[in-house]
């Protein structure tokens, strides 16, 4: 596998999160180039075309027929995500679609039953690769929590949250047990999307809880309204197992029958105080070994933008048939499953059990 080689992209959808892609083409050009982006109307596709010098299109088809990229990036709305997919899968297209790929469980049930057999369809769900998840992740899988039993997640909401359980937890498609209920309590919410508000003002905001149990290993998982942009709100991340916990950033294991020992993992980020040589994530550390290297060093990058370009390199690789897939259909769909669980568990106020779908088969 060539992790060097340009990944070439078509996009459909020109909102917020696909300028995401736009951007970071422009940020690492010898890595990722957008072929074209499609565009519902000739008035957006100009605006899109002037600010980020590439051709746009009214359909996939002209896309398609312009230059045909490795995959084709789904980023439109919830309800017409799944049929988009099934155009460009009917094209015999690879597809990174959006988080969710669906917006329920009856659509889900849909994409998988016209789509799911094709082995056509990634997701684009980052967060396991990002830099810090990712570093965790590394340390259970070597074991040095002994078996991971449960997680904690105090940081982003429903499938992202679900995604990152499961891969620390590796419970993979077993059954869960869901319980949730949301309380509301009063809040300043001052920053958005849309910046600085000016207002400080508390309001009612809905934190939700829930637990869900997949039989001997368990999640927790904790999240408020708006949670990612509030300052006023941290993010945690526990994981415990057999033989120690890790909290954040912090690591507590025993070595033998009467040592139990702490650790910390340590990012080498760059440009901070005196340090000349440009503000850049190196590597994360953990007693002294590296256990995550950002694979775009010098690009200045944040976390998240580490993350999405790197699922971008390995959708790539994948759809060129040079590496792994790097997040599959099925499991998105048992992230959104799971999801729409806690949802149904605050609505009803009762346990919601989710059971074998044929994504998990």
């Amino acid at each position: 596998m060539d992790s060097t080689a340009q990944t070439r992209f078509g996009l459909v959808g020109s909102g917020w999160r696909g300028e995401f892609f736009l951007r970071l083409a422009r940020l690492l050009p010898q890595r990722l180039r957008a072929t074209g982006v499609v565009t519902r109307t000739e008035s957006r596709g100009a605006a899109v075309g002037a600010a980020w010098d590439v051709p746009t299109f009214r359909t996939t088809a002209e896309l398609l027929a312009h230059e045909r990229p490795d995959f084709v990036i789904v980023s439109v709305p919830w309800p017409v995500t799944p049929d988009v997919t099934r155009e460009l899968v009917a094209a015999g297209v690879p597809v990174l679609a959006e988080t969710p790929p669906a917006p329920d469980l009856a659509g889900l049930r849909a994409l998988w039953a016209d789509v799911g057999g094709s082995g056509l369809v990634q997701v684009a769900e980052q967060y396991l690769l990002m830099p810090g998840h990712a570093a965790r992740l590394a340390l259970v899988r070597a074991g040095v929590l002994g078996e991971a039993t449960s997680v904690q997640i105090s940081s982003t909401h429903l499938y992202h949250a679900v995604s990152l359980i499961r891969g620390l937890l590796g419970v993979g498609f077993d059954a869960a047990e869901v319980s949730a209920r949301a309380f509301a309590a009063p809040l300043a919410d001052p920053l958005s999307p849309a910046g600085w508000s000016g207002d400080d003002t508390p309001r009612q905001l809905s934190t939700t809880l829930a637990t869900v149990d997949f039989g001997g290993r368990m999640g927790l998982y904790d999240f408020t309204d708006n949670q990612w942009w509030n300052p006023l709100r941290g993010r945690r991340l526990v994981v415990r197992g057999s033989r120690g916990e890790l909290v954040d950033d912090r690591v507590v294991r025993l070595v033998d029958p009467t040592t139990p020992v702490e650790s910390s993992l340590v990012r080498r980020q760059t440009g901070l105080d005196l340090n000349l040589e440009g503000l850049d994530l190196k590597h994360i550390s953990f007693d002294g070994d590296v256990v995550y290297r950002n694979p775009f060093v010098g690009s200045g990058m944040s976390d998240d933008d580490i993350a999405v370009a790197d699922l971008l390199v390995r959708a790539g690789t994948w759809a060129r048939e040079e590496g792994p897939a790097p997040y599959p259909l099925a499991e998105a769909c048992q992230d959104h499953l799971i999801s729409i669980a806690i949802g149904e568990s605050v609505r009803t106020g009762r346990p919601v059990t989710t059971t074998a779908e044929a994504w998990a088969r």
